[in-house]
């Protein structure tokens, strides 16, 4: 599966913005879909995660964007969104999507588990 994600840019703290990942070549119903980010000199963050539909489509968030954002799919459109609401200058990082066909729960939050990657879309949040 190829996967392009766009919607970056930058927006003022408290706003919103929504990021998309298309995917190509497969149904990405059938794969479980994260979002990490990553700034300079550190790893990359966990940041959502869908299952995919075989696994129940549940959603997942890092402890630090719950109740913020929130992850959605679009089978009709084979995307998944990330919706970013009241965002925060720390919230500024490159957004990747990635996406692997059977992932454990437990593994879900971790970067190394992913076997498909799409290029990053930069998001800056102003003070």
């Amino acid at each position: 599966v190829q996967l392009q994600a766009s919607g970056g840019g930058l927006v003022q703290a408290g706003g919103f913005r929504r990021l998309s990942c298309v995917a190509s070549g497969r149904t990405i119903k059938d794969y479980t879909v994260g979002w990490f980010r990553q700034v300079p000199g550190k790893e990359r963050e966990f940041v959502a995660a869908i299952r995919r539909s075989g696994s129940g489509g549940t959603t997942h968030y890092a402890d630090s964007v719950k109740g913020r954002f929130a992850i959605s799919r679009d089978n009709a459109k084979n995307t998944v969104y990330l919706q970013m609401n009241s965002l925060k200058p720390e919230d500024t990082a490159v957004y990747h999507c990635a996406a692997d066909r059977d992932l454990t729960l437990s593994s879900i939050g971790r970067a190394g588990s992913y076997d498909y990657w799409g290029q990053g879309t930069q998001v800056t949040v102003s003070s």
